[in-house]
């Protein structure tokens, strides 16, 4: 590596700060609604083809690779919604703006299913930190999903599982309740802000609910896909861990996956044996945010 490299290598590893990523104090330890002693944040990312654009607008030519997110709007979200009727589940589905603007029809349909719409960017696009579109991205997801839906969104999960701080500000100047991006805990907490002040409450996601990890394989996207078997055990395995702990798990499902045959299959027996422990609170991002806000302003207890 010739010199030059090697020291600019070496000032962006000084430049490191020393201090945690999160200045968060920990998770307010407070109950779950009686009787259960845990929760599990339901919820979905409906990326449709934007999940593959996002990436590479080039995609958008690729009618094979783009068919998989078409599948969101022609089966996927249409089973889930039976699936979640016939088990009387409500959940948070957060949606991209391109998504809401290309399948208004397929939106409508969760919105009338009583379930909470969430904002996933607009199109999908990471937010890193520095990227000139991160203001954009939830200004027009924001105006799709109220021009379209008339809905004001009160949680956002981030295109691709990632966050930055300008975009951690940005979700308290529009007046979101909570966020679900983050890996870094098993309960709800508070986000504080680089200068101190208070962010959204940060509902932090499961990283071993992500169907997209374990059941879903691209030519573009290359990886193994787990067997029923193997997922139910890692999701029943954690579930009853979490359920010892009194904590939350959230998952981080999608209809081009989950809606698919075989994994439908595994996420309503997944989702029969959370309902069967008796002990699970199946809930919504607003439900349970709204909850840690409460307990969080009667003070410490």
């Amino acid at each position: 590596m010739p010199g030059s490299d090697v020291e600019a290598r070496r000032a962006a590893i000084d430049a490191i700060p020393v201090r945690p990523a999160s200045a968060a104090a920990p998770a307010l330890a407070f109950p779950w609604p009686e009787p259960h002693r845990a929760a599990m944040f339901l919820s979905f990312d409906v990326d449709a083809e934007s999940a593959w654009t996002g990436g590479n607008p080039a995609h958008a030519d690729r009618l094979v690779t783009m068919s998989y997110g078409g599948y969101e709007a022609r089966v996927g979200t249409p089973k889930l919604l039976e699936l979640l009727d016939r088990l009387g589940l409500t959940a948070t589905f957060f949606i991209t703006g391109w998504t809401v603007d290309a399948y208004p029809a397929m939106a409508e349909s969760i919105l009338e299913a009583g379930h909470e719409i969430g904002h996933h960017g607009y199109h999908h696009l990471l937010p890193d930190p520095g990227s000139p579109f991160i203001v954009e991205e939830v200004e027009r997801g924001l105006d799709a999903l109220k021009r379209r839906l008339g809905v004001v969104p009160k949680g956002y999960r981030a295109p691709s599982g990632e966050f930055c701080e300008e975009l951690r500000a940005l979700l308290v100047r529009h007046g979101f309740l909570y966020s679900s991006s983050f890996r870094d805990d098993v309960r709800p907490y508070r986000h504080v802000l680089a200068d101190g002040a208070a962010g959204t409450i940060e509902l932090p996601v499961t990283a071993s609910y992500d169907d997209w990890v374990l059941g879903l394989s691209t030519r573009v996207s290359p990886r193994p896909i787990l067997s029923r078997e193997q997922v139910l055990s890692i999701w029943t395995d954690e579930l009853d861990e979490i359920r010892d702990w009194g904590a939350m798990v959230t998952t981080v499902l999608h209809p081009q996956c989950s809606g698919r045959p075989m994994r439908m299959r595994l996420l309503r027996e997944f989702l029969l044996y959370a309902q069967g422990c008796g002990d699970v609170w199946i809930a919504t991002g607003a439900e349970i945010a709204g909850r840690f806000a409460r307990f969080e302003a009667s003070g410490p207890r």
